[in-house]
Formats: C-alpha cells, sequence, structure tokens
C-alpha cells in the first residue's frame, strides 16, 4: 500500500477519528440528529481538514516554531469563515440546521492535532491525503450515529419516513439520546475489545503529550517540539551505539577467527616438520 492509500486507510479505518481516537464529540453529539446534518458537518469539516493541512505543510518551514499553534489557528479560522459563508449563500437549510457548530469547526481538536501531528512534518500530497482520510472517517462516523438516532428518534433516515409515529423512540432525538448512543457504541466496543480509546487499545500518539486531549491542560503544546526532538536524538544515539557496539563485536569476532586459523596453520607447520 502506497503512503497516500495508506492515509485513508489509517484516517477511515485504523484511527477514525470518532470511533477509534473519540475526537470531536462536540460536534458528534450535537448535530447528530438527523443522516443530513451528520453529512453536512463531517464534509465541512473534511473540507477545512484538507486545505488546512494542505496549506500548513506548504508553509512548515516559513512558519516560526514558537508562532506555530496561532499560525494554525487562523488558518483554521480563515478556511472556516469561507465554508460557512459558502453554506449560508448555497446551502441554506443546513446552515440554518448546523448553526453555531461550523464556526466551531475552528478549535475541533481532529484539524489542529492532525496540522500538529501530521502536516507540520510531512510533505503536500501526504498531508492532503492525510485530511481526506480523516475527514471522511469523522463524516462515516457522525453519519452512522445520526442514522441510527433518526431512525429510532424520528422514523425516518435521509427524511425519508418509514416507521409509524407510534413506534418512535422520541429520546434518541434529544439531547440524551446522542449520549445514549455514544455509550451503546463504546460498550460494544469494550465487550468485543474493539480499538478504542475508551479500553486504551488506539494507536499511541507520536505527541510528546501523549495525544490524550481529554486530559489536556494546554500547558504541553509549547514544548511539544522540544520534547519530541529530545526524544529522537536520544534514540538515534542509541541506535548508534548500539550499530557501533555490534560493529566492534564483528571485528572482534573477525580477528579472534583469523588468530585461530593462523595457530592452527602454526601448527600444522610445526607437525609436518617432524
Amino acid at each position: 500500500m502506497n503512503k497516500c492509500g495508506e492515509r485513508l486507510y489509517n484516517g477511515i479505518i485504523k484511527e477514525n477519528p470518532t470511533f477509534v481516537l473519540m475526537l470531536g464529540m462536540c460536534p458528534t453529539l450535537a448535530v447528530t440528529t438527523t443522516a443530513i446534518n451528520g453529512v453536512g458537518m463531517g464534509l465541512s469539516t473534511t473540507a477545512v481538514l484538507v486545505f488546512s493541512n494542505l496549506i500548513i505543510s506548504a508553509l512548515r518551514k516559513i512558519i516560526p516554531d514558537r508562532v506555530r499553534i496561532p499560525a494554525y489557528i487562523v488558518i483554521v479560522a480563515s478556511l472556516v469563515t469561507i465554508v460557512q459563508l459558502l453554506l449560508q449563500a448555497f446551502i441554506p437549510s443546513l446552515y440554518e440546521s448546523l448553526g453555531i457548530y461550523i464556526p466551531l469547526i475552528v478549535v475541533n481538536c481532529i484539524i489542529l492535532g492532525r496540522a500538529e501531528a501530521y502536516a507540520a512534518k510531512n510533505g503536500v500530497v501526504e498531508s492532503a491525503f492525510d485530511g481526506i482520510g480523516m475527514g471522511l472517517g469523522f463524516t462515516v462516523g457522525l453519519t452512522f450515529i445520526a442514522i441510527f438516532r433518526e431512525i429510532l428518534g424520528g422514523g425516518a433516515v435521509f427524511g425519508f419516513e418509514f416507521i409509524p409515529e407510534d413506534y418512535r423512540i422520541t429520546i434518541f432525538g434529544l439531547a440524551p439520546g446522542a449520549f445514549f448512543v455514544l455509550a451503546i457504541l463504546t460498550a460494544l466496543q469494550n465487550k468485543f475489545k474493539a480499538p478504542s480509546a475508551t479500553n486504551g487499545s488506539a494507536p499511541k500518539s507520536a505527541l510528546a503529550c501523549g495525544g490524550n486531549c481529554a486530559s489536556c491542560s494546554g500547558a504541553a503544546c509549547a514544548s511539544n517540539h522540544a520534547v519530541l526532538e529530545d526524544i529522537r536524538a536520544k534514540e538515534e544515539a542509541k541506535a548508534a551505539e548500539a550499530k557501533k557496539a555490534a560493529a566492534l563485536k564483528a571485528a572482534q569476532a573477525k580477528k579472534e577467527a583469523e588468530a585461530k586459523k593462523a595457530a592452527e596453520a602454526k601448527a600444522a607447520d610445526a607437525k609436518a616438520e617432524e
């Protein structure tokens, strides 16, 4: 699998931001009352993810390390404003339905997390595919939860009603229903030991802070790059020492083999003279 394909698989399946990493829970719980809302929020976030990753990757060697987080936020906020205006102009019904959660895409931890963990360290093409993969994974998660809630709470899917009103469980269309669905999903993941941040089996983050957004105090970001560099330098030094030790051991073994061979040859010569 090539690197671009790996980024798509990683975002949609292996490190799905909703089902595996449990990131972006605010829009996941708030806007998934209908499948249309889920698709709309997911695709809006995908557009911001792709273009923010692309721009940040292209500017990664220009943006000073000390101001990278404010720079990322300005880039993301600009893109979110564009998406918001486009939705308001061309899809006003979706714009009104999503409401305040469109501008809140700016502080979505998926976007800033991918900018910091991947786009700031990799090429433009790979970063764009990383954004596509994570965005589609987020869209799949939102749509799946929204379909489940819409069927149980509204007896419909994508607006097509097929369950009589008497058989609907209205609470699933309300705010508590989002927590019920998420709790059921988490329980099933833990029961079948599927990869999830709730059971400690999610892939470990490359960030120095550990990537644990739930307990983040906000103080780790400034030193994150420095700590990563220190860890990388120590690992490289350790690998170099191990390589040097292996080379010395090989040289010593070769020297001993040559000495043994010479001794055997000398003993054979002495025996021949007798």
